[in-house]
């Protein structure tokens, strides 16, 4: 995971305003537009928007693979995000002190133009490893929609504006489970930052506090929320802490030795202040 957040300075002042307690509506599977809706009752770009045109051959989300629909622009089985992780797509908006921050399941292909312009940015490229041709981006992402949803790729958008990038995973049915004391329903959290201007100001930190209430408020059957970084990302790492995450241990993964990260649902919620 890039660097989500370098800096230990407070949070901007908010830029929206929220309402506690009334959910958002669920947006269209790939979908998104110029506004967020209303954040959830629960308490890591500088594009304004997905860049233009196409990804280039091999880089688009064609259906990938035999029983999935050919109507089906991104070649996935569960466009709102599926049935084992309570249906992303569907979940409320949540309040930040940078606006309001949602989640929307990865179907598009100009959603997959964006992230592969993200994953070409060095600072992401030196943990993602996914610098290169669309086509490096289509494969890591058709994976996750070919699958059985099992892992969720989503933007992050904040006030409309897609900046971020996100993948929700079963960590119980995870590789990551031979290395640890896996319980059923946990949830792991993978992400990145789009651009400089959303780095080194507190936003990973914020949008992770965000997820985690999103998470544990949509997932009832889930006890914590666990995290992986490379240990050598320090300012990751510092963002997960400043998120509430703990760190359980070191474990070694392929590629990389990861700092595993934790939350727990009994963990106390610092919930985000927002205009009235």
């Amino acid at each position: 995971m890039p660097p989500a957040d370098t800096t230990p300075h407070g949070p901007a002042t908010p830029t929206a305003r929220a309402r506690p307690g009334v959910p958002g509506p669920a947006p269209a599977p790939g979908a998104y537009g110029a506004a967020a809706g209303p954040p959830g009752s629960h308490g890591t770009g500088a594009a304004e928007g997905a860049v233009p045109g196409t990804a280039g051959s091999g880089g688009g989300l064609a259906p990938a693979g035999p029983g999935v629909p050919a109507t089906d622009p991104a070649g996935s089985r569960h466009g709102d995000g599926g049935l084992l992780l309570d249906r992303v797509g569907r979940w409320a908006s949540e309040a930040t002190p940078f606006g309001i921050f949602r989640l929307v399941p990865l179907t598009r292909a100009d959603d997959l133009t964006l992230l592969t312009t993200w994953m070409n940015d060095p600072a992401v490229a030196a943990f993602w490893e996914l610098a290169g041709p669309p086509g490096t981006t289509a494969r890591h992402v058709r994976a996750q929609l070919a699958g059985d949803g099992r892992s969720v790729p989503c933007l992050g958008l904040l006030d409309g504006r897609p900046m971020s990038y996100w993948e929700l995973y079963r960590a119980d049915l995870d590789p990551l489970a031979r290395h640890y004391p896996a319980r059923p329903h946990d949830t792991g959290v993978h992400l990145l930052l789009g651009g400089a201007a959303d780095r080194g100001r507190g936003v990973g930190t914020a949008l992770l506090r965000a997820v985690v209430c999103l998470v544990l408020a949509h997932r009832p059957r889930c006890g914590r929320v666990l995290a992986e970084p490379d240990v050598r990302n320090a300012p990751s790492v510092a963002a997960f802490r400043r998120a509430g995450f703990r760190l359980d241990t070191e474990v070694d993964l392929p590629g990389k030795r990861a700092a595993l990260m934790v939350r727990e649902r009994t963990t106390p919620t610092k919930r985000a202040p927002v205009n009235r």
